[in-house]
């Protein structure tokens, strides 16, 4: 509604000067008005906003009246719109059945006998507007309500606690038998697994209900007084949940609102840890060495549970953002090397081009270091003979380590294979040399130990029962105390200096072991050196580590027409370039939609590059279509980071960033 339309008067005078000498006499008294040439202009003109209407009866009389009797019945809940009437000599309303009929159409009126006094028409309409004028402030704090109920409802949807409204029923004897759900939230299903709830009653949800709960229920609907308790409910499965009941709308209608989470796993952590309470209680005072010992196993497992949250946590936000950055890199890194492949510019450009090139390849690394605490980088892991890698990388250690640093292997016979990356080890191996070498700023011994130990079944890992390959890198550096040692494997802690370390090194190689199945530990002791281990589970096959370096050889590539799907528009215009330098014909797309839409329009489509996490369809789902429409299609998959879910392990793929050499490697594997 137009502001300065919504308190003018809308005349309806057809007949004679009325409609003229009215518009006249409102002018006067500073009231807006517009005239009507009929019916539906008038309704018009109400529909674009008004803030009376000042009708003739003539003007009524023998027309059809339906249009303007349906938007009255029909107008929003905060609108009365009122009339003036006017009627002729004679013609009020105890004198005139019809304006009976009038007051009982139009509702909101007031009628004025012709002929009358312009104060009497003033005092009408300025009477009328401010009845509009409440209607609009009526209006407005309805679509305040309204605002306030729409937080509610998001809120009320977003919530990770179950939520839902329920209406007791009572027997006739007052005891609370069932009750019947008004409203849920989304969570509600997941915490109980009951859905499509709403409408339905409890009883014929889960006949077997624990009466308990309709107790409680009942006293809340019927007392007013809030509560908040710990039950199990063992109909649902045997469900721990932590509760909070009020009851909501009128006294008199028995509703309760009903807040609560599946507290399920913290009471059987509870449960367990009173076990073991008791068990420690019931040891006579001989064992009480032993007492004390499980009593710090306990807390260190409690300890190792809140770190383990701790770091999950971080894990969650630091994939995400290396994610998100990879995206970002993959352009940049390609766009870089066009330009230094191309070596276009002066000598000075040149150069920056590289500098600028290198810094993309540091983020890289960067990143890579990002998914690998949060064990999200992509893996390929295989039979490792870690002795072997060992050997490999001696001369590698002793140039990094200095002249300094006194290197020494120890690697035990007969060690089984390791299940693990060789180049995510190797490079973790390195990280921790260049750390212990770090803390050995005088000097000292570098010790590297490979043997198989076994883990026991309640290990302070909580590792599975079994063999493991240790992989260890000992100093006789200046050590950490406890608390540092606690927050070693936490990112971006360091106790460089300023611009000496990312303080992602051991978090790095933390998150690697986590990824492989194995775990971390750190020994040290303040002035005595570290010794960090790398627990890898060992390989039911034989090793097989291939020593040959970077591949070199020129790419061979059979070339055609290739599809690119990409939902990212730089990503995917960066992707296209490269394909386009190395000979293919490209289309592009930047859905799994629009890419089978392209696919049924194109047969001689040979190879498809698609993105794997984009909205609606994913890649490895796209590919399963393509393959349907083509069956000797050609599929590369493009990741961020190691989806694994729903990806098979024959599937090829390249990880973002990428070159290139990077891309023209994959294809000619394909």
């Amino acid at each position: 509604m137009i502001p300065h339309l919504s308190e003018r008067a809308l005349i309806l005078a057809p007949v004679g000067r009325d409609a003229e000498i009215a518009a006249s006499m409102l002018a006067e008294a500073g009231l807006r008005s517009h005239v009507c040439r009929d019916l539906p202009d008038l309704l018009g003109g109400i529909d674009h906003g008004a803030g009376f209407a000042l009708v003739t009866e003539e003007a009524l009389h023998n027309r059809d009246l339906h249009p303007l009797v349906g938007w009255l019945q029909n107008q929003p809940e905060w609108s009365d719109f009122p009339f003036i009437l006017l009627t002729r000599r004679g013609g009020g309303l105890e004198r005139n059945p019809s304006a009976s009929r009038y007051l009982e159409m139009l509702g909101n009126v007031n009628f004025l006998e012709r002929p009358f006094h312009p104060t009497t028409l003033i005092s009408l309409a300025r009477s009328a507007l401010r009845g509009r004028r409440r209607q609009y402030d009526a209006r407005a704090r309805l679509e305040e309500l309204h605002r306030g109920a729409e937080k509610y409802r998001s809120l009320f949807d977003s919530i990770e606690a179950g939520f839902c409204i329920i209406e007791m029923i009572f027997d006739d004897a007052g005891k609370p038998v069932d009750y019947r759900f008004i409203e849920t939230n989304p969570a509600f299903a997941r915490h109980t697994g009951l859905s499509d709830a709403v409408g339905k009653s409890m009883r014929s949800l889960v006949p077997g209900h624990e009466q308990h709960w309709f107790d409680i229920y009942g006293q809340v609907a019927r007392t007013g007084e809030a509560v908040r308790f710990e039950d199990a409910a063992e109909a649902l499965g045997g469900y721990w949940y932590d509760v909070y009941a009020f009851r909501v709308g009128d006294p008199k209608a028995p509703q309760v609102a009903v807040l609560f989470n599946d507290i399920t796993e913290r009471r059987r952590m509870e449960a367990a840890l009173r076990r073991s309470e008791e068990r420690l209680r019931a040891l006579n005072e001989t064992l009480e060495e032993r007492v004390q010992q499980r009593s710090h196993e306990l807390e260190l497992a409690q300890e190792a549970l809140r770190q383990s949250q701790k770091l999950e946590s971080m894990g969650q936000l630091t994939g995400g953002v290396a994610h998100d950055f990879n995206n970002l890199l993959t352009p940049i890194v390609g766009s870089l090397d066009l330009l230094h492949r191309r070596g276009l510019g002066t000598d000075r450009e040149r150069r920056l081009i590289e500098g600028a090139l290198q810094s993309a390849d540091r983020a890289k690394m960067l990143v890579q270091r990002l998914l690998a605490f949060a064990r999200r980088q992509p893996l390929q892991p295989t039979a490792i003979d870690i002795g072997g890698l060992v050997r490999d990388m001696r001369d590698l250690i002793v140039s990094t380590s200095g002249p300094r640093v006194q290197v020494e292997l120890a690697v035990a016979e007969g060690l089984p294979a390791a299940h693990a990356d060789a180049n995510q080890i190797e490079m973790a191996l390195l990280n921790l040399a260049v750390n212990a070498r770090d803390a050995m700023p005088d000097g000292g011994q570098l010790r590297i130990g490979v043997t198989c130990d076994s883990m026991a079944a309640d290990n302070r890992l909580r590792l599975r029962e079994g063999r493991y390959v240790r992989l260890s890198v000992a100093d006789t550096g200046i050590g950490m105390d406890q608390q540092t040692a606690e927050k070693a494997i936490e990112p971006f802690f360091t106790t460089k200096g300023v611009g000496q370390g990312t303080g992602l090194g051991l978090s790095m190689v933390h998150g690697l072991a986590a990824q492989l199945g194995g775990g971390l530990t750190i020994e040290s002791a303040v002035g005595q050196g570290t010794t960090i281990s790398l627990w890898l589970p060992t390989s039911e096959i034989e090793a097989g580590r291939d020593a040959a370096g970077p591949d070199t050889a020129p790419v061979k590539l059979d070339h055609g027409m290739a599809l690119v799907v990409d939902d990212e528009e730089l990503v995917r215009a960066s992707t296209v370039h490269m394909l386009r330098e190395l000979g293919y014909d490209v289309l592009e797309a930047s859905s799994a939609e629009h890419a089978l839409a392209i696919m049924k329009a194109e047969p001689d489509i040979d190879v498809l590059v698609t993105d794997h996490l984009m909205p609606g369809t994913t890649g490895t789902d796209l590919i399963e279509q393509a393959r349907v429409l083509k069956p000797a299609i050609r599929a590369l998959l493009i990741s961020g980071y190691a989806e694994n879910a729903g990806i098979s392990a024959e599937l090829p793929r390249l990880t973002k960033p990428f070159k290139q050499i990077d891309l023209a490697k994959s294809l000619a594997a394909l």
